[in-house]
C-alpha cells in the first residue's frame, strides 16, 4: 500500500475494538517515531508507551474519559522536555560523534549554534513550546507510520496535561505531556466517522504555486 493509499485510508478513530497491536508492528512504529525529523536533531521529548489497561483506566478521566483510551491497544503520551539544557546538547554531539567516527571536538562549533539557539529563547515556557513542537513533528511521523500498517491511530489533544503529568509522575523526570496518540483497530460499527469521505481541502485552495523571480 502507497503512502497516500494508507493516509486516504486513515481517520482520527472514535472507537476501537480493544483487539491488539502485534509486537512487530507496534516496534515499526516506534521506529518511525525514533526516526522523526526535529530541530538540529536534538528530539527533545520522550514518548511514554502505555499497554497496561488498568493504568489507561486510571488515565481516562484526566482525558475526559474519551473511549480510545481504554479501547485501544497502547496509548503513546508525547511529552517534552521541560527544561532543554546545555548538558543535552553536550549528550546529543557525544552520540553524533560515536556514531560517525568523529571527535567531539570536531563537532563544537555545531554544538555551540544549538547551545546559542536553546539559551537564546525569551523564557522558558518558549523554550518549551519549541520542544513540543518537535513532538509534534514525531506525531505526524507515527500517525503515517501507524497507516502504512493498517494501525488506526487517534492523535489526542483533548486531556488535562498537569493533571496526566502528576499520575504519571513527568514533572519527576523533567516532563511535560504534549499530546496523545491511542493505538488500535477501528470499531466500525460504533464508529460514526468510519467510512465516511475523507474531507480536506482542495488542491488549488491549498496551495499557492509562487511565480519565479
Amino acid at each position: 500500500m502507497s503512502l497516500i493509499d494508507a493516509l486516504n485510508w486513515r481517520y482520527a478513530t472514535k472507537r476501537m475494538n480493544g483487539k491488539q497491536v502485534p509486537q512487530a508492528q507496534l516496534d515499526r512504529i516506534l521506529e518511525a517515531v525514533r526516526l522523526a525529523p526535529s530541530s538540529y536533531g536534538l528530539q527533545p521529548y520522550s514518548v511514554l508507551v502505555i499497554e497496561d489497561p488498568a493504568l489507561r483506566e486510571r488515565i481516562s478521566p484526566a482525558a475526559f474519559d474519551q473511549p480510545q483510551i481504554t479501547q485501544s491497544s497502547h496509548l503513546l503520551v508525547f511529552a517534552a522536555w521541560d527544561s532543554v539544557e546545555e548538558a543535552h546538547v553536550d549528550d546529543l554531539i557525544r552520540l553524533t560523534a560515536k556514531t560517525r567516527g568523529q571527535h567531539p571536538d570536531e563537532l563544537a562549533a555545531y554544538g555551540n549554534a544549538i547551545k546559542d539557539t536553546v539559551s537564546g529563547f525569551a523564557s522558558d515556557q518558549d523554550k518549551f513550546h519549541w520542544a513540543a513542537k518537535q513532538a509534534y513533528l514525531a506525531l505526524g511521523t507515527a500517525l503515517a507510520a501507524a497507516a502504512t500498517e493498517r494501525v488506526d491511530a487517534s492523535p489526542m489533544e483533548g486531556f488535562d496535561p498537569a493533571a496526566l503529568d502528576d499520575l504519571l509522575g513527568l514533572r519527576k523526570q523533567n516532563l511535560r505531556s504534549v499530546v496523545l496518540m491511542a493505538l488500535g483497530y477501528r470499531d466500525s460499527s460504533a464508529d460514526r466517522h468510519a467510512g465516511l469521505e475523507k474531507v480536506r481541502w482542495p488542491h488549488e485552495k491549498l496551495f499557492i504555486p509562487m511565480p519565479s523571480a
